[in-house]
């Protein structure tokens, strides 16, 4: 029934204007704004709705990843760019927050609305 459908996921945050310079600045994707929400436009064609939300609680669960060619690179260059890394109790990450078991490399950090996103090795 929807198959045909583009369908797009969205996600929440208390802060248009922040998201929109990390997303678009600290981050470099194409974001454009219509009606008080973002739009990030991915590679492949794929979109992100952002939107606004006064009492918003970000997921505990990822809501966006970027698979990269090189995990150690990408975090390097998002660390060099003021991103931190998350760290998990329990989990066998390494110094620069990169998980390397259980799947493919990943390490995770938040947007200004603590939206947990991801780079991941190797999943392009």
């Amino acid at each position: 029934m929807l198959g045909a459908s583009h369908a797009f996921s969205g996600f929440s945050t208390n802060d248009i204007p922040a998201a929109k310079m990390f997303y678009s600045q600290t981050l470099g994707l194409e974001v454009t704004e219509e009606n008080g929400m973002l739009t990030l436009h991915l590679a492949g064609g794929g979109r992100v709705l952002i939107y606004p939300k006064d009492d918003h609680q970000p997921a505990s669960f990822t809501v966006l990843n970027f698979p990269v060619e090189n995990i150690d690179q990408a975090v390097d260059r998002l660390t060099q760019a003021g991103i931190r890394f998350e760290r998990y109790e329990g989990a066998p990450q390494d110094e620069r927050g990169i998980v390397r078991e259980y799947g493919p490399a990943i390490a995770w950090f938040t947007d200004p609305a603590g939206n947990i996103l991801s780079v991941l090795q190797g999943q392009e």
